[in-house]
């Protein structure tokens, strides 16, 4: 999965770069696993603008991704790498023996043709799914849930893992892609593997225009706007605002910590910072 440059035709060409998609064995979706996707501009129910930044891209149709890996005991074949507009990571459609097509995050290192599998008592490769107490210490994980049945919340980006550190009183250490070190419940499913994409991080938008296929506006800054339009617009030349970074409402926008969750507060054993 190289990253592909371009000749220097133009300068938005100059700095562009894209992924090659050699991996992708497919270039539609199966329609029946996927679904319409509304656009909001940016506006909430009321049609105000609530999300700056935001209108326009290209047309998507949503891909309904298997999170949960809940059918148990029963093997799967990969059947193609998919692109996904929605997200960083490929997809993979797997075909259950029993019929049903799902999707999946593809990690690295699945391939058409393997079969995969979820349950406490699936082998541990890359693709299958399992309990985190069936897991051996060490092992590098994705798609992690945070409880038992919900679904994966955890390294589904490309290129994420976690590595299960140690296992203690019903609980797991995991050491998540931000550097946390954080207890998670054994009874929690965990996919074996690294997302795939892997170089996804070394793309290069290279343009603004391409910013707006993806749906992002420009976005100028608040001290080049007026008094009335931020609050640290205004002055005389160019300033550099006066006061410590806010945004528009005039919440503090640098270093300001905005976790409010305390319930899971005991869970977090070394933060990230």
């Amino acid at each position: 999965m190289p990253v592909k440059s371009y000749k220097p035709t133009s300068p938005g060409m100059r700095q562009r770069t894209t992924s090659d998609f050699s991996e992708i064995t497919k270039s539609g979706p199966t329609k029946s696993l996927t679904k319409g996707k509304l656009k909001t501009g940016g506006r909430d129910s009321r049609g105000h603008l609530t999300s700056w930044w935001r209108g326009g891209g290209h047309k998507k149709r949503y891909r309904t991704v298997d999170f949960k890996r809940d059918k148990h005991g029963i093997p799967a074949k990969v059947a193609s790498i998919e692109y996904d507009p929605n997200r960083s990571s490929r997809i993979a459609l797997l075909n259950y023996a029993d019929g049903e097509k799902r999707y999946i995050v593809a990690p690295s290192g699945l391939g058409v043709g393997q079969t995969v599998v979820s349950g406490p008592t699936a082998d541990i490769v890359v693709g299958n799914a399992l309990p985190l107490k069936a897991i051996p210490l060490g092992t590098v994980v994705h798609n992690i849930e945070f409880k038992p049945g919900r679904g994966g919340q955890i390294a589904r980006s490309a290129g994420a893992s976690a590595q299960l550190m140690a296992k203690e009183a019903g609980f797991a250490l995991l050491r998540v892609p931000s550097g946390e070190l954080r207890r998670v419940r054994v009874d929690c499913y965990a996919t074996i593997g690294q997302v795939g994409n892997l170089e996804h991080e070394n793309v290069s938008i290279g343009k603004a225009g391409r910013n707006r296929w993806l749906g992002w506006k420009s976005h100028n800054r608040g001290v080049a706007m007026n008094p009335v339009d931020h609050p640290m617009g205004g002055g005389e030349g160019k300033t550099s605002g006066g006061r410590h970074p806010t945004s528009p409402w005039g919440w503090k926008t640098k270093g300001k910590k905005t976790r409010n969750n305390k319930r899971t507060d005991a869970l977090i054993v070394k933060r990230r910072k």
